[in-house]
């Protein structure tokens, strides 16, 4: 008897064993499907021939969702990654996740809003107070301008800012910004507008790109430091385009090095756990200036959510590796 029990209980592993053998093979075979709503303008930036490839080498499969469809009716998706915006865009997503929540989205619609508004952007940078053994990290002076640009002097006298001032659009997805040297060029601004004191950072801006805790940092240059004389010589508004575009790369150019020097990596990598956590969002990147004159002193400028990722070095292992790490254990691909 004890003799054909063994056996039953050997038979009874074999088969299990086999089971799950099975079901590894299937997981393996079985393709993580990411279906993407993006412009078109995102589409030839982001998915390049050769991030394309070696997501397929990976066992990725990028699908395009058409958006004259329900959502609901395509797919099966284990992942949507999307930039798209507006209300109904919003409500088809939230529709689709409360019938398919075993579905990833890339980002929850209302926490990319945040960083839409330039008003809330950056609220969560300066509600940590944020301070370490390598730096503090905080926000410029700002203030909101939304109506009767001849008064803009007395709101900013009253909010007790100092010239010269960036004027940048509330809304996110303009990035044209002015500088204003002194009071008279102020009512010559148009709001609604955000106004950031200008802070002098020896024409270096360090963009730092997130791709879930993945961080990735390149030099860009910016706005040149402002003195007395530009003060007293500059009048008007002048405009510029956007400065830390990857034309404006300055990681290869002769600069300084104390201005050069690239942030500690433990201060970026504790910055954009606490923003992840607090905005909820794990594909964006922060800009950061270092005051010049100062070895520790950092200003978050600007968020942007799903940024230009195709400018960023080495953007296809990075984002593959973390395409895959959000299903980890439930996938083997190869």
């Amino acid at each position: 008897m004890a003799i054909e029990k063994n056996c039953e209980e050997e038979e009874d592993e074999e088969e299990e064993e086999e089971e799950e053998m099975e079901k590894k093979e299937e997981r393996i075979c079985r393709k993580l499907v990411v279906g993407y709503a993006l412009t078109s303008k995102k589409i030839k930036s982001f998915l390049q021939p050769n991030f394309e490839g070696l997501a397929r080498k990976k066992g990725i499969l990028f699908v395009a969702i058409d958006q004259n469809r329900p959502l609901s009716e395509q797919g099966p998706f284990d992942i949507v990654l999307h930039k798209l915006t507006g209300r109904k865009w919003r409500q088809i997503l939230q529709d689709y996740q409360d019938k398919h929540p075993e579905v990833t989205v890339l980002d929850p619609p209302d926490a990319i809003q945040h960083l839409y508004n330039r008003q809330s952007m950056l609220q969560q940078v300066s509600d940590l107070n944020f301070s370490d053994p390598h730096g503090e990290v905080g926000v410029p002076k700002q203030l909101v301008i939304l109506n009767d640009p001849l008064t803009i002097h007395v709101a900013v006298a009253k909010a007790g800012l100092s010239l010269p001032l960036v004027a940048k659009p509330i809304s996110a997805k303009s990035h044209q910004l002015c500088l204003a040297y002194n009071q008279r060029s102020l009512s010559m601004l148009e709001p609604p507008l955000i106004l950031q004191e200008f802070v002098s950072h020896g024409g270096i801006l360090f963009k730092v790109y997130i791709v879930g805790e993945a961080i990735n940092v390149v030099r860009r240059f910016s706005l040149p430091n402002v003195n007395k004389h530009d003060l007293l010589n500059n009048n008007g508004v002048f405009r510029f385009p956007r400065v830390s575009c990857a034309s404006a790369n300055a990681d290869e150019a002769d600069v300084d090095p104390y201005i050069a020097e690239l942030p500690p990596r433990p201060l970026l990598e504790r910055l954009s756990k606490e923003l992840r956590r607090r905005l909820g969002l794990r594909l964006f990147n922060i800009d950061i200036i270092r005051e010049y004159g100062t070895r520790d002193r950092y200003y978050v400028i600007d968020i942007n959510y799903f940024p230009g990722y195709g400018k960023m070095p080495g953007y296809e292992h990075i984002f593959t590796d973390f395409l895959l790490s959000l299903v980890q254990g439930e996938y083997r691909v190869k």
